[in-house]
């Protein structure tokens, strides 16, 4: 029987890894596409040589590619980050279909139905939601965001201009199927995973 695929999104600073590790200790298979897209241009890929050709030599950092140098650019140029996002895009989600097709794979003699999750922060805007049957929004407000990217060291204008590149997190969490709120303490954001689990479980065993 196939396995449930659910995308988990929001914006920026909405707490999605924490929903994601959540999920994962209750039982989730999970994937970040952030981490996968770090890895889509790490040096020796042709990601990276496709960075350094399209941003030049001095987007350098030694060896590597020097990150915060590269998003206070494309940050800042629309155009530079639709380069970016072309050449980071199609491995992320190369890498994400070959993960979901190894745990479809995976021989399974319990009978117990697999709930597979992907964190993918741009899954609207990429037009990806399609791929998945269920879509879980993390969200908070804009202001929420706004300080908590702040709190990780951006200034105000690099923070806001981080957000302003994504699509509103109002209009993700209409589209979402589900839509956890992490605006509160963490116990309240536990328990709405713990029930939007809970949900996909049973969607799942009812199609045993």
């Amino acid at each position: 029987m196939p396995l449930v695929r659910v995308a988990l999104t929001g914006g920026i600073a909405t707490g999605k890894s924490y929903c994601l590790e959540r999920f994962a200790g209750l039982g989730a298979e999970t994937i970040d596409a952030d981490l996968l897209a770090r890895d889509a241009v790490a040096p020796g890929t042709p990601g990276f040589q496709q960075v350094v050709e399209r941003f030049g030599p001095e987007i350098l950092k030694g060896s590597d590619l020097d990150r915060q140098k590269l998003g206070r650019l494309v940050f800042s140029d629309a155009g530079a980050r639709q380069d970016l996002e072309a050449i980071i895009h199609p491995a992320v989600y190369a890498a994400i279909a070959a993960w979901f097709d190894k745990l479809d794979r995976r021989p399974r003699t319990d009978g117990r139905q697999i709930v597979a999750i992907a964190d993918i922060p741009l899954l609207f805007e990429t037009d990806r939601h399609h791929d998945f049957e269920h879509v879980v929004v993390a969200a908070c407000p804009p202001d929420r965001q706004l300080e908590r990217l702040i709190h990780r060291g951006l200034s105000r204008e690099e923070a806001a201009q981080r957000i302003a590149a994504q699509l509103p997190i109002g209009e993700k969490a209409g589209r979402g199927d589900y839509v956890i709120d992490t605006s509160g303490e963490f116990a309240q954001t536990d328990a709405q995973i713990d029930r939007v689990w809970t949900a996909l479980n049973s969607l799942a065993s009812a199609r045993r």
